[in-house]
């Protein structure tokens, strides 16, 4: 099984309505610039060990679980708010750097965070990071009333039980789904991964089963949809230097199918006044997992 070379330490803090646990690596420092990390949709902090293993230099890092994942509260809601994802970024930031300007780095659904709080909080954010945070398609006016039928349809799913996350019999069964999603992460890390991502439960008959650490209500659909003029507005902004991440998997296409392409997301970049593109090579979505060291290389020259 993979052994981190710097293992983290836990913390658990009050955030907003909730205890949030967060993960850190090294220690604050006068000079140095904390480095956040925030994770996306059906993930976990732990999922960026394999960056920290990779970077070159000492670092104070700043990883939360986001509400409802790995070992952060969930919310006593069918269904969850994305502003919610701000406020709780604003909060972290409070505890962890209270003046000082961060570095911010995030992956996916994080990766959408930490632009839109950028706009939004320009003076907070040093240099950005953003890993495959490609943001959603156009959303037509006329798509609502469905929308919100469906989001509906969704929360009665969710109380008939309909919307769990299925268990597993054993952290190898975690680390097999991890493996069948991502077809280059190898066995060592999926083994670790596993029992960071899922956890050991007992069932009534005396066995055990492995469940995820995540709350299924995040499975239900945002009511509103995100409006990419507003979007756009948050994008124009940021002041820091952004550095947008894409795999060399083309995500978008596999997606959206034409409905949202790569061409879309650099046009909207283009609304960033200091915006530039890299590429990972041999990499998928979760390309903190794929090319950790290449990653950790992109991010130290960028915030160096």
């Amino acid at each position: 099984m993979y052994q981190p070379l710097r293992p983290s330490r836990s913390e658990m803090i009050p955030l907003r309505t909730l205890r949030a646990h967060v993960r850190l690596w090294g220690e604050p420092a006068s000079g140095r610039v904390p480095l956040v990390l925030v994770h996306g949709w059906m993930d976990v902090s732990a999922s960026w060990q394999f960056v920290v293993d990779a970077l070159a230099q000492e670092h104070f890092i700043v990883a939360p679980d986001w509400r409802g994942y790995g070992l952060t509260e969930a919310t006593p809601v069918d269904s969850y708010c994305f502003a919610d994802y701000l406020g709780d970024l604003d909060f972290l930031l409070d505890h962890y750097a209270g003046d000082q300007p961060v570095n911010l780095v995030g992956h996916s659904m994080g990766g959408n965070v930490a632009m839109m709080y950028a706009g939004v909080r320009p003076a907070r954010i040093r240099r950005l990071v953003n890993l495959e945070g490609f943001g959603s398609p156009e959303h037509r006016p006329e798509e609502a009333p469905g929308r919100y039928a469906r989001w509906m349809d969704e929360l009665k799913q969710f109380h008939r039980g309909e919307m769990g996350l299925a268990p597993y019999d054993s952290a190898d069964g975690v680390a097999r789904r991890l493996m069948r999603t991502n077809r280059r992460l190898p066995q060592d890390k999926a083994d670790w991964l596993a029992r960071e991502w899922a956890h050991e439960t007992p069932r009534a008959d005396g066995t055990t089963e492995w469940r995820i650490r995540g709350d299924a209500a995040h499975k239900t659909i945002f009511a509103q949809a995100m409006r990419v003029d507003e979007v756009l507005a948050l994008y124009r902004g940021i002041t820091a230097p952004v550095l947008a991440v894409e795999a060399s998997d083309d995500s978008l296409s596999q997606w959206w199918k034409g409905r949202y392409t790569l061409e879309d997301y650099h046009q909207r970049l283009r609304e960033i006044a200091d915006c530039s593109v890299a590429r990972i090579e041999d990499a998928g979505h979760m390309l903190q997992h794929d090319q950790p060291l290449a990653v950790a290389q992109a991010i130290e020259r960028f915030i160096a």
